[in-house]
């Protein structure tokens, strides 16, 4: 579980972009739309010959098209670079996204300091799946073996109960974005148990996805988990049996906002 983490493992795949003769007009109207405030501009070929921001509007004066204001030195990343590699240079350029290319200079995506931050934090995802495995193989004296892989959703057999409406919301707006983040998923016979990633795939669910990237611990054997017993008593077989809450939010966001209703609170009192 010790593999180089590739700029093209967090990247953004669905990358609007523009044409050296798209219409300034055009491009506010596309900024106020996306919510955007820059995108990359290719020719014919897919390939990246500058990118355009609400800046360069300010720096050039008003234009015409996209080939007057946008910025021609241009600092790329190529898809199979490590994240490690690519933030230090996203640092030290001060630079808050990277257009991604591949080894024949074609736009495949494109790289933020939010995707630089996810893939910090999802690293201990590989420990969080290598101390399961290991618990698994204690437990039920076997070997399993690991891989990463796409599961589809009509296998797969979900172990909790609940899921948060805030959390959800954000993980279908990073799968929109072309998002991947593994989910863990038990084979124990011809059973697929999701472990953990619930919130992931009721997400892939509403956007009418197939299947979702997870890794897979497969136990090469037909064991019946502690999960689904756990999962059979409360009534848990297939995601139509998760409740969604609204009016619940996540632990955390609710500690937070507490602590804000309390300092309002100290406010008030002081008068």
């Amino acid at each position: 579980m010790g593999e180089k983490v590739l700029v093209k493992d967090y990247m953004a795949r669905n990358v609007i972009t523009v044409k050296p003769e798209t219409p300034i007009d055009d491009i506010i109207k596309l900024m106020r739309e996306t919510g955007h405030d820059g995108y990359p501009v290719i020719n014919e070929n897919n390939e990246i010959t500058g990118f355009i921001t609400a800046f360069d509007f300010v720096r050039c004066g008003w234009k015409d098209v996209a080939k007057e204001v946008m910025s021609n030195n241009i600092i790329v990343t190529q898809e199979d670079m490590s994240i490690t590699d690519t933030s230090r240079v996203m640092f030290r350029h001060g630079l808050s996204r990277l257009p991604v290319i591949d080894r024949n200079g074609k736009l495949t995506g494109i790289i933020s300091n939010t995707d630089m931050i996810r893939s910090h934090i999802e690293r201990t995802t590989p420990n969080k799946v290598e101390s399961f495995r290991k618990t698994l193989e204690q437990l039920y004296s076997i070997r399993p073996t690991l891989k990463r892989m796409k599961v589809r959703i009509d296998d797969l057999r979900p172990t909790q109960d609940k899921i948060y409406a805030d959390e959800l919301q954000g993980r279908k707006h990073e799968l929109e974005r072309g998002l991947a983040e593994p989910v863990i998923v038990a084979k124990t016979g011809e059973r697929w148990i999701l472990i953990d990633g619930h919130h992931r795939v009721v997400a892939a669910i509403k956007l009418n996805h197939n299947g979702v990237g997870a890794y897979v611990i497969d136990l090469n054997k037909n064991v019946k988990l502690g999960l689904e017993r756990t999962a059979d008593k409360s009534g848990i077989y297939t995601f139509d049996d998760l409740k969604i809450i609204d009016d619940d939010q996540h632990q955390l966001i609710s500690i937070i906002e507490n602590m804000k209703r309390g300092k309002q609170k100290d406010e008030i009192d002081k008068y």
